[in-house]
């Protein structure tokens, strides 16, 4: 099974494309991150791969089926967005939060069944917040907010969650919290891709990585080949330094950063 986008061209005017002729792909049980600077395209390119926008040309496949053939209603059922923030209007639960994922399941006057409450239940002790079932949807915390979202997408049934930057606004507990989180069900075959503009996570969540520039994602593979400092510099424009060891690259970090600490201990 797997999510292909290929070749894509979109342009939100008859200017230079900001997707242009960009491919991915993305297997069943894999977690593929997307770097690149402001403005690089990223997030269109989600918002084409889960449909809500349609390109000007290529294509974007699950399992050969070309996802704008299909209804929105059976295309929920497969693929599911987790945006970056929610902030609802009403106070829900979180068990209603995430029951509302069921709706692509349910007919115009359809009220959830016993089908869909057991959904519900499968879903929040997948993404490790049964606990919260009853605790109001906004008195949680952000990190907790995107597990509910996480799950909210499971309960749709979907086995391809598109996220962006989904630890954009968390501290590092809840930011490590959500990734682990993504990496213990990508183990139990779903699948994830993932905005970012955070080389380290690509670094230490990823299965694949891409990274968009100038309206291409030329430079992809397995994150410790990828995440190179040409690439880096290429995508951002300034100097990183990989840090390694004996099993390969850990972390990423700013050069002229590691220069000033450098010059500052010797002082």
């Amino acid at each position: 099974m797997k999510l292909r986008a290929s070749r894509i061209v979109f342009s939100y005017t008859s200017a230079r494309p900001i997707l242009n002729r960009v491919s991915l792909d993305v297997d069943e049980g894999q977690t593929a991150f997307i770097l690149g600077a402001n403005g690089s395209g990223k997030t269109t390119l989600l918002h084409c791969m889960a449909g809500l926008l349609s390109p000007q040309s290529g294509a974007v496949t699950l399992n050969g089926d070309t996802i704008h053939d299909l209804s929105p209603r059976v295309r929920a059922q497969h693929l599911g967005l987790v945006p970056q923030w929610h902030e609802p209007l009403f106070d829900f639960t979180v068990e209603q939060a995430v029951l509302m994922g069921r709706a692509p399941h349910l007919g115009t006057f359809s009220r959830p069944g016993k089908d869909d409450r057991e959904a519900v239940r499968n879903a929040m002790q997948r993404a490790g917040i049964d606990h919260l079932r009853h605790r109001l949807y906004t008195r949680i915390s952000g990190g907790e907010r995107q597990l509910v979202l996480i799950a909210r997408g499971l309960a749709q049934g979907a086995r391809w969650l598109l996220m962006d930057e989904p630890v954009a606004h968390l501290d590092p507990r809840h930011q490590h919290d959500v990734l682990s989180a993504v990496r213990g069900l990508a183990g139990q075959g779903f699948s994830f891709v993932i905005t970012s503009h955070l080389p380290n996570h690509a670094l230490l969540y990823a299965d694949h990585l891409a990274f968009l520039m100038d309206g291409t994602a030329a430079i992809q593979g397995a994150p410790r080949d990828t995440l190179t400092e040409a690439a880096l510099r290429t995508a951002y424009g300034m100097e990183f330094e990989i840090i390694r060891n004996a099993d390969g690259p850990r972390a990423v970090v700013p050069r002229d950063l590691l220069i000033t600490t450098g010059e500052s201990e010797s002082r």
